[in-house]
C-alpha cells in the first residue's frame, strides 16, 4: 500500500506540461481520486477562467484557488492537478508540500508552445502566445523548485510518466 503524508499527489508546473493528463491518468492507475483545480474552479464560479479573469481580475482569481486548494487537500488518495500560478503563492506551497508528495511537471518551451500556443481559453496567453509562455517560464523559472521530484514531460508517453510517478511515491505498511 502506497502511503503518503496526508495521502495526496500534488501536481504543478507550467502550463501545457501535462498535469491534467498525467493526472487523470495516474489517479486511474492507482484507483484514486483526480481532481483538477481549475475545473473545480469553473464549477463553483459557474463561469470560464478566462471569464474570471476578464470580469474580476487576477487577483479574484488566485483568491479563488487558493481556497480551492485549501479545500481539496483536506481529502486523501487524490490526484491534484494545480493550475500554472498556483505556485506563485506562499499559502499555496505550504498547503501543497503538508498535505503530500508534490511533483513539478516541465516541458521544454518548444513543447508547451505546441501544446498551448493556440488554446483562446488561456487567458494568460492572450496576444503573442510565444511570447508570453517565454515570459511566463522566465518569470517562474525558480517557482517549482520546493516539488518533491520533477519530471521532464517533452517526448515522454503519459504511461511512462505515470509509471515514473509510482516509482517514486512514498511508500509504508498499513
Amino acid at each position: 500500500m502506497i502511503l503518503l503524508n496526508g495521502g495526496n499527489v500534488v501536481l504543478i508546473g507550467p502550463m501545457g506540461t501535462g498535469k491534467s493528463t498525467v493526472g487523470k491518468a495516474l489517479a486511474e492507475k492507482l484507483g484514486w481520486t483526480f481532481v483538477d483545480t481549475d475545473a473545480v474552479i469553473e464549477e463553483k464560479a459557474g463561469t470560464t477562467i478566462g471569464a474570471i479573469f476578464a470580469e474580476q481580475g487576477e487577483p479574484a482569481f488566485r483568491k479563488m484557488e487558493s481556497e480551492t486548494i485549501a479545500s481539496v487537500l483536506q481529502g486523501e488518495t487524490r490526484i491534484v492537478s494545480t493550475g500554472g500560478g498556483a505556485v506563485l503563492a506562499e499559502q499555496n506551497r505550504k498547503a501543497m508540500k503538508t498535505s503530500g508528495f508534490v511533483i513539478a511537471l516541465r516541458a521544454t518551451e518548444e513543447t508547451i508552445i505546441m501544446r498551448v500556443g493556440n488554446d483562446e481559453n488561456r487567458p494568460l496567453l492572450q496576444g503573442n502566445a510565444a511570447e508570453r509562455v517565454r515570459r511566463i517560464l522566465e518569470e517562474r523559472k525558480h517557482a517549482y523548485d520546493f516539488a518533491d521530484f520533477t519530471i521532464d514531460t517533452t517526448d515522454k508517453p503519459v504511461e511512462v510518466i505515470v509509471d515514473l510517478i509510482v516509482s517514486r511515491l512514498p511508500r509504508g505498511e498499513a
